[in-house]
């Protein structure tokens, strides 16, 4: 298994099937939230993912400064269930952010982070900027990651 990071047009129809279907499984299955997923947004997008065999183990998007934020974002971060508590979470944001800070030039991340991940992504380096909001009904709070 191999970390692959790919424009929305390299994308093959197979990726972008497993990549929707991943995402599915966890935000509006696993979590219960009924919210519009194809947003628009992936075809400006990288996609960072992880495949074994068929499924997606791990997946987050990359979307340019003005998409999202005025600085660029992640969103969309997910590990399938069957492979957490293994640090692909972890593996995978160092991969984004060496991403964007080597290969985009850019020292400024900003995220909607789920707020009991808020921990996580201190770890990585990002502080909270945000009170708590409700996005989805699901508490959120925004956090910026500067280099």
């Amino acid at each position: 298994m191999s970390w692959k990071i790919k424009k929305f047009e390299e994308l093959n129809v197979e990726e972008i099937y497993e990549i929707l279907k991943a995402r599915n499984e966890v935000f509006v299955v696993e979590q219960e939230c009924a919210y519009q997923d194809c947003d628009d947004k992936d075809k400006n997008a990288y996609h960072l993912f992880m495949k074994e065999n068929d499924t997606i183990s791990a997946y987050l998007r990359v979307l340019e400064k003005g998409i999202s934020y005025d600085e660029i974002s992640i969103g969309r971060v997910l590990v399938n269930k069957n492979y957490r508590k293994k640090g692909l979470a972890r593996q995978m944001m160092l991969n984004a952010i060496d991403f964007i800070e080597n290969k985009l030039n850019e020292k400024s991340i900003r995220i909607s982070a789920q707020e009991y991940l808020i921990n996580f992504y201190k770890s990585l380096g990002f502080e909270q900027v945000s009170d708590t909001y409700l996005e989805d009904d699901i508490p959120h709070v925004e956090m910026l990651y500067k280099k």
